[in-house]
């Protein structure tokens, strides 16, 4: 999606993009699945996979391809139930790891472009 001259990438039900380069190749923001943080959600389902990668491997996929912000969303139990504080301070240690800015979306959630 390009909105205001920006690209926006967005992916819920997340567990792995084919041909990540040219999907990522200039995003600016990148909004991905926050069902689980570090622990794999991914299971094959007869051959096909099925799931929901970590959020830790989807800023690792936008630092490799340049990507410089990430928003979650689309969040599972470890970030909805979860002491917000640690979590977001997590979040930002992993992000910051990468060289990535990166927050949690909220209802009502404004992005300036």
């Amino acid at each position: 999606m390009n909105a205001a001259g920006s690209c926006i990438f967005y992916v819920p039900d997340l567990v792995f993009i084919h041909d990540r380069a040219a999907a990522l190749k200039n995003v600016q923001i990148y909004i991905g699945d926050g069902a689980t943080v570090t622990r794999s959600f991914i299971r094959r389902r007869d051959k096909a996979l099925i799931g929901h990668s970590p959020v830790r491997t989807q800023l690792t996929w936008c630092e490799r391809e340049g990507v410089p912000r990430a928003i979650i969303t689309h969040c599972g139990s470890e970030i909805v139930t979860g002491d917000e504080h640690k979590l977001s301070a997590k979040l930002r240690a992993m992000a910051t790891e990468r060289g990535i800015k990166v927050r949690i979306a909220y209802d009502g959630m404004k992005l300036e472009l």
